[in-house]
């Protein structure tokens, strides 16, 4: 029995998930503010209970490791750390724009001529996005931060492309891009997506070094300075 614990929280929604043999057994999920720091390991906790598993059954560990929410990739990177150490798994990390490309493709019906465009809101006029072939999500462009104009994504010309995620509303308006069709929704990266990913690099043995391992932000965190107070 090959089980596998996913852990997703790149964005404002939480989610774990179990998987055999790459099928989803279940998943829980919850969209919280501060939400993973606080109910992260309680959501492990009950979805491993609830359906009759304990932690020495797992054969592995999956991540999301970005890009995404700063406080969310670190805190679920650290909390996958954690189990990996403590239990002695292996752990994979998967990333966060392929998970969202994979539950596109599992909820739609198939298009394999298609070039898969996913996009996470990174604020303003920002999206973090990469590109994919629906048939096996063969990666054509690398996850990348990209402020959004007219002509972005003029490289990908040619065939069909498809943009969705929480971030492909806002360049739906000024868009310029001849191939381009957009499928708005509300999807966001989850755990549930993770199954089949992450089976396939268990089987062929992708694991990551605990010690180096870190998320993939893509871009510099920019926090607010804080202000001086007088002395």
């Amino acid at each position: 029995m090959n089980l596998i614990l996913s852990i997703e929280t790149s964005t404002p929604t939480c989610s774990v998930a179990i998987h055999q043999n790459g099928e989803l057994i279940a998943q829980k999920l919850i969209v919280e503010e501060g939400g993973h720091s606080k109910q992260l390991t309680v959501l492990i906790e009950s979805l491993l209970q609830e359906n009759g598993f304990t932690l020495s059954q797992l054969s592995c560990l999956a991540v999301s490791m970005g890009p995404g929410s700063y406080t969310g990739l670190r805190i679920g990177l650290a909390t996958a750390k954690g189990l990996c150490f403590g239990l002695d798994l292996p752990l994979i990390a998967l990333p966060t724009l392929k998970i969202l490309a994979e539950g596109f493709r599992m909820s739609k019906k198939k298009q394999p001529h298609v070039r898969l465009l996913p996009m996470l809101d990174a604020r303003r006029m920002e999206v973090y996005a990469a590109c994919y072939e629906w048939e096996n999500l063969e990666e054509i462009q690398a996850s990348k931060a990209v402020i959004l104009d007219e002509q972005s994504f003029t490289e990908l010309q040619g065939s069909p492309l498809l943009a969705f995620g929480n971030g492909a509303e806002k360049w739906r308006n000024i868009s310029q891009h001849p191939d381009i069709e957009f499928e708005i929704d509300p999807m966001f990266p989850e755990a549930q997506y993770m199954g089949k990913l992450a089976y396939q690099a268990f089987l062929n043995k992708n694991f990551q070094d605990l010690v180096i391992l870190e998320p993939d932000y893509l871009k510099e965190f920019m926090g607010t300075q804080p202000r001086n107070k007088a002395l």
